[in-house]
């Protein structure tokens, strides 16, 4: 990864195709350098379902978001849960989804 001589963020690859050359940019000021290597490498990251469901399980010590003591948590019987809206896999419009706020339960339904 190269970072700006100016500004400091990061460098992406760009192309010359009128001069066939590799070379880095600054997307914030105009610094540009020629690459001394034509090798450009991509990085995908896949991540486990463990990996999505701590995303979810983080969200019940989210202070931004609204809690309701109105439901039971039907895994740990837990009185209290965050709720959100958000749009489900395969699903037309905005579903109401819940996460158990129990430290030990972190259990997540929909209504």
């Amino acid at each position: 990864m190269k970072f700006c001589r100016e500004c400091n963020n990061i460098l992406y690859p760009k192309e010359d195709r009128d001069k066939r050359t590799l070379f880095f940019a600054c997307r914030n000021c105009e610094h540009q350098e020629v690459s001394d290597n034509n090798c450009v490498y991509r990085n995908e990251v896949h991540h486990t379902a463990g990996e999505r469901t701590q995303v979810l399980q983080d969200v019940a010590s989210d202070p931004t978001l609204p809690r309701t003591k109105t439901v039971r948590c039907a895994l740990c019987g837990h009185g209290e849960a965050v709720f959100f809206q958000a749009t489900a896999r395969g699903e037309e419009g905005m579903t109401l989804f819940f996460v158990c706020c129990s430290p030990d339960c972190g259990h997540r339904w929909r209504e």
